[in-house]
């Protein structure tokens, strides 16, 4: 397998040198003996010159918002609109938003507040999570997807997020707004992290406990590249 990672962000203070960037995370989830993973920092304006080179093309989370004026954003939509079709597009939290605005949804900071934790999405039924009736995932948002774009199937949810993942058949893409690729340990020092800051002690607390509990992520880890190993068939 051959994949384009979409470095959008990185974790937060001494986390990357403690757990690994984002792209290392991802290689951990998804990649075997003999795959190449190549990262691209689109902060800098790098993207694949030959999306059709690689079996998918992955967006990572960020701490960026898609509504932010910053310069590579506008770049990085016209990328994914130009490569839909030409490869397999997998988006993750940040990269489930930005995917979405691309194609035609719409994101907001939900007045929600933050989503901490593992969370759980009952799936809908088909699409690159079929036959897995739910999923506990952990997450860290506050930006939500709020309109998804006409051609996009919604595949999981829960009453927190309605648009959980969604699936473009005919675009070859999904997206997810969870982060399977956060190990617990990972998920819990970066609640720790923001503790005070992003999260309340509240919402902390409440979020290191949720972790006491199983999680799917290993689960759509492997939907994932299998959706990536059949060329987002």
């Amino acid at each position: 397998m051959r994949l384009a990672i979409l470095e959008t962000g990185a974790p937060p203070g001494d986390l990357a040198e403690r757990f690994g960037d984002y792209p290392a995370m991802f290689r951990r989830l998804l990649l075997r003996d003999g795959d190449v993973a190549e990262t691209f920092d689109v902060g800098s304006g790098r993207f694949p010159t030959d999306p059709g080179a690689f079996d998918a093309c992955l967006i990572t989370g960020s701490s960026a918002g898609v509504y932010d004026p910053l310069p590579w954003i506008a770049p990085l939509k016209d990328f994914l609109v130009a490569a839909s079709g030409r490869t397999a597009l997998v988006g993750v939290c940040f990269g489930h938003q930005v995917m979405a605005e691309a194609f035609g949804g719409k994101v907001i900071k939900s007045p929600k507040g933050w989503g901490v934790g593992l969370h759980r999405y009952e799936t809908t039924g088909g699409g690159w999570l079929s036959g897995l009736p739910y999923l506990a995932v952990p997450a860290s948002h506050q930006d939500q997807v709020v309109e998804a774009p006409a051609d996009a199937r919604v595949v999981a949810a829960s009453d927190f997020t309605p648009f959980g993942a969604l699936h473009y058949p005919a675009r070859r893409a999904i997206s997810i707004q969870l982060h399977p690729e956060f190990e617990p340990d990972y998920a819990c020092a970066l609640i720790e992290a923001r503790r005070g800051t992003r999260y309340t002690d509240a919402e902390a607390d409440a979020g290191l406990a949720s972790y006491g509990k199983g999680d799917d992520r290993l689960e759509v880890g492997r939907r994932l590249r299998r959706f990536i190993e059949t060329g987002g068939g």
